[in-house]
């Protein structure tokens, strides 16, 4: 059975919140962190540092993280007999800005994995990867300074995990993605990536992926869907 968990909130800070789709961000936050499994512990006592020196350089002193520890992974199974507590994706979703460090995922059966878990439960179903051109480089797009962004799915075609058994010794393994998250959930995610003054039409793509021996006839179509 799992054990009770009582999470610390600091005694000072304020919630992030949400206003019309903009995050209203006080200058005392509070930010929920998981110390991560393995290297997790050494890379946030590392990581805490340089992001709190950050805060303070750019803002003078006026600005301050103060962080609250949620727990999941091997850290959490030791103290609480529970991989991911209900408190941590309560805390998550309550204080809506968090970060977290790499979490096991036992090989060979045990546990689901807590990443893509975390990103089920708090449907954080793309990861936004803003991309910026420096005239320095060689260009990887036709029009780079309109600026632009990786936008991969997080939550479900192989993240799903949905598998069945077929012919013994194998699994096969359906790899599903609905058009609300592959069209406009993911579309309206780019809109930040994209700079205030920018003119022209935002450049956008798609990473298909598909299922090894799947009929090329298949994927034509699917594409064209």
């Amino acid at each position: 059975m799992p054990n009770a968990v009582k999470l610390e909130v600091p005694a000072q800070g304020q919630k992030i919140t949400i206003s019309n789709g903009r995050l209203q961000v006080p200058d005392q936050p509070i930010v929920p962190f998981i110390e991560g499994d393995g290297t997790g512990a050494d890379i946030w006592r590392a990581s805490v540092r340089v992001l709190d020196a950050a805060v303070a350089k750019a803002y003078g002193g006026k600005r301050k993280i103060h962080w609250m520890e949620v727990y999941a992974g091997q850290k959490s199974n030791d103290l609480f007999n529970t991989w991911l507590p209900d408190e941590t994706v309560a805390a998550c979703r309550e204080y809506l800005v968090s970060i977290k460090g790499p979490l096991t995922t036992p090989i060979g059966g045990g546990i689901r994995s807590l990443n893509v878990a975390l990103r089920q439960m708090l449907d954080l179903y793309v990861c936004l990867r803003p991309v910026r051109w420096f005239k320095a480089c060689p260009p990887r797009s036709r029009r780079p300074e309109g600026g632009h962004g990786d936008l991969p799915q997080n939550t479900e075609d192989i993240y799903a995990g949905i598998e069945f058994e077929a012919a013994a010794p194998t699994t096969r393994s359906s790899r599903i993605c609905s058009g609300k998250r592959s069209r406009s959930s993911t579309a309206r995610s780019a809109s930040p990536t994209r700079p205030a003054s920018a003119s022209r039409p935002f450049p956008g793509r798609h990473r298909a992926t598909d299922a090894r021996g799947r009929p090329v006839r298949d994927r034509q179509q699917a594409q064209r869907a």
